[in-house]
């Protein structure tokens, strides 16, 4: 069997998230040739499976100025401005057209018909599309549905990518330094042969999610492993605000949870946080109270929990709730009375977790990175929306709109001439003598990995910490790096490698960062 499969296509979609696979819908309605690669079995593994709270849109008494200037807020004043305006402004209109008309996503509606908007954190209208509390779930499966039915979209899951090609550095045309540097499409791994294959694309989309497995706490699923902003750093690509990592205040603390998400909504509806021996403390923190941006509620409870030596703080739906919670918030409580916690009688124990990336590959209003033919849209990219600190439910909307916005350009100037021979661009090379995979080699690298961020450059951070974590994951890197160019490749041992390339890019920009603001907080 050859050991060089090769793929063609129009455009190389990496991931397969809400930003992904309405990229990849668009694109196909387009009449392009699509492939979509997830490195999971399962398409729909991703952030936005997992996303409870819900979607912004134009709530009753709303405008797009009044969202505007909660995302600017949110963001502690360093939002792009134009980015901000283009989601609050054509956001809601791609909601109803492509997600509630297009694919028919099931969002609650009251008994009148009308959807019922929920309210978030530092919103100061109900504006949050919902389904319940598994509103990614609704969207995502609304996606895959349609995706599937599509011909001209090849999805290939349990393949994951190992690095982008691009032109000069893959070339092995001497004329290529001369040509302005591209993306050409990637090498990716065939998990189930642990070949690598090559694929060809006019167009590569990055939609690889989030990085929040690089701490030790997080309320992302195990593919959020830093993917995407590794692999675009290594290709020569534009990151900018790295640093800027949100911490979702309140994920359920309990040793079979896994940082189970309890979403912000609860608190909209009324949750209010307390300390182990039932104070309340979040007026200390902020006017807002339990409604405060998520840094603050995060540093909130970290310092409570400092203070008096807690390993957790309580939220309290039980006490305050203003719906039924029950079918208001059904996943949540399953899964904590499936772990013996009955929340619409007793409060429920929770701690920070990382949650977010705001920062990421910097795109313009049409999410183009600075490699040509190289997209980045979703949380993988930094529009410049977030800013310092991401409002909430703002993530599924960015990724709808960039995701729409990607093709619309693409189709607009699309180009089919390669600039390049395709002899030009080598097989991939193994190694002479290829070793095994050590697991417990992975694992104590990745313990270090994610125990330096969390104790290091997580939630409050000093220059100190911040020093001692760029010497120590630099020596991990030497020695991952080295471990990686003799491995046999398996989706394990390329995790590690963008972990700890992920961790690294966000450990830099927080040294070099002095200056606390959101989500980066240095004292």
């Amino acid at each position: 069997m050859s050991r060089d499969a090769k793929h063609y296509c129009d455009v190389l979609i990496i991931g397969s998230g809400i930003a992904g696979l309405t990229a990849a819908i668009t694109a196909s309605n387009e009449g392009l040739d699509v492939i979509v690669i997830n490195k999971e079995v399962n398409l729909k593994e991703s952030n936005t499976f997992y996303a409870q709270g819900g979607i912004v849109t134009q709530g009753e008494g709303d405008s797009p100025e009044l969202l505007m200037n909660d995302i600017i807020a949110a963001g502690d004043g360093i939002s792009s401005p134009e980015s901000v305006r283009l989601l609050a402004f054509e956001g809601p209109r791609m909601v109803e057209d492509f997600l509630v008309k297009g694919l028919g996503v099931p969002f609650a509606r009251a008994e009148s018909g009308a959807f019922e908007y929920a309210q978030e954190g530092n919103h100061s209208r109900r504006r949050i599309l919902h389904s319940m509390d598994t509103t990614g779930r609704a969207i995502e499966e609304s996606l895959e549905k349609k995706a599937r039915e599509i011909k001209n979209i090849r999805i290939f899951t349990a393949y994951t990518a190992i690095d982008l090609l691009t032109i000069p550095h893959h070339s092995m045309s001497p004329l290529s330094l001369y040509m302005e540097p591209q993306c050409i499409g990637a090498y990716v791994l065939n998990n189930h042969t642990e070949e690598v294959e090559r694929i060809f694309s006019s167009y590569t989309i990055l939609a690889t999610g989030g990085l929040g497995r690089i701490y030790l706490h997080t309320t992302n699923p195990r593919c959020s492993t830093g993917d995407g902003f590794a692999m675009a750093s290594r290709a020569g690509a534009r990151l900018i605000n790295m640093e800027y990592v949100q911490f979702h205040p309140t994920t359920l603390f309990h040793r079979d949870a896994d940082a189970f998400l309890i979403s912000e909504a609860v608190r909209g509806e009324g949750a209010r946080l307390m300390t182990k021996d039932g104070t309340f403390f979040m007026e200390k923190y902020s006017p807002l109270g339990d409604l405060a941006p998520r840094d603050e509620v995060s540093r909130a409870i970290s310092e409570e929990m400092l203070k008096r030596g807690d390993s957790y703080v309580y939220l309290d739906i039980a006490s305050f709730a203003r719906v039924d919670i029950k079918k208001r918030f059904p996943a949540i409580y399953e899964k904590c009375l499936s772990l013996g916690i009955d929340i619409s009688q007793h409060p429920i124990p929770v701690v920070p977790a990382a949650h977010y990336s705001c920062g990421g590959v910097h795109v313009d209003l049409w999410g183009r990175t600075s490699l040509k033919n190289l997209y980045a849209i979703g949380e993988v990219s930094a529009t410049g929306l977030h800013g310092a600190n991401r409002l909430a439910s703002t993530s599924l909307l960015e990724g709808l709109v960039w995701g729409l916005r990607s093709i619309q350009y693409i189709t607009e100037h699309f180009e089919r001439e390669k600039a390049y021979a395709e002899s030009d661009i080598p097989a991939w090379i193994y190694p002479d003598q290829e070793e095994e995979a050590d697991p417990a080699l992975i694992q104590q690298d990745w313990l270090n990995i994610k125990s330096t961020m969390w104790n290091y450059v997580g939630i409050v951070r000093t220059v100190k910490r911040l020093e001692r974590a760029t010497a120590d994951l630099q020596y991990l890197t030497n020695r991952i790096d080295d471990f990686y160019r003799k491995t046999h490749l398996n989706p394990m041992i390329l995790s590690l490698r963008n972990g700890i390339g992920t961790a690294c890019l966000v450990a830099r920009a927080a040294f070099l960062n002095r200056k606390s603001r959101g989500t980066h907080y240095i004292v």
